[in-house]
């Protein structure tokens, strides 16, 4: 479990591949590894993942290819910056909201207007996502909890602020990239139950 504030932004140090997996190493600071442990989870762009192996400055994952084809983590190279969160700890305050690291799809930035204070920026996404899509609501995009601005059709609109822009690698994002999203999914339980009672009804 996460809560969608993103703690740094990693670096991608290698990047091989290794029959049905790749094997991705990930370069960031010490004090983001401390009390790390085989088997622990970390959100790389919002997609957790098991760490295989680790040192004072390097973490190591294999992902499946089923991981590559639903995620951007298959268009990483060596010196792409991610962003990286520790899956959370009881006790730990929950600044953003409830994230489990499971992506439900790639959504693709197709206009970004950037103001003197903030970036408002538009991302398309498959059609079958959009009842799940609603103003003000929660959403994670490459790991990051965010607020929906508006909603138009199949498109959904952000607007990020400095402090967001500086702690991830949204600033760096471009028109036509692909980004990791994660649904609400109090959102998503809330929109089946009320679909599922309104056609026992017809």
């Amino acid at each position: 479990m996460f809560t969608g504030i993103v703690q740094t932004q990693a670096t991608i140090f290698s990047v091989s591949d290794q029959g049905s997996f790749r094997h991705l190493v990930v370069k960031t600071e010490p004090q983001f590894l401390q009390n790390l442990a085989i088997g622990a989870s970390i959100a790389i762009n919002g997609c957790c993942l098991t760490v295989v192996e680790f040192s004072d400055t390097e973490v190591h994952f294999d992902v499946i290819d089923e991981t590559l084809r639903l995620t951007n983590l298959g268009l990483l190279g060596e010196g792409d910056k991610v962003n990286l969160e520790r899956s959370l700890k009881v006790g730990d305050e929950i600044g953003g909201h409830a994230v489990s690291g499971h992506i439900h799809c790639q959504g693709k930035v197709n206009k970004i207007d950037t103001s003197e204070n903030n970036v408002a920026m538009w991302i398309e996404l498959p059609e079958q996502y959009t009842p799940y899509l609603f103003a003000k609501g929660f959403i994670a995009v490459n790991g990051a909890s965010l607020t929906v601005g508006q909603v138009e059709a199949n498109c959904f609109s952000l607007h990020l602020i400095p402090e967001t822009l500086r702690l991830t690698n949204l600033e760096s994002t471009q028109v036509g990239d692909s980004l990791n999203i994660e649904l609400d999914q109090q959102t998503i339980t809330i929109v089946e139950t009320v679909e599922r009672v309104l056609a026992k009804r017809q």
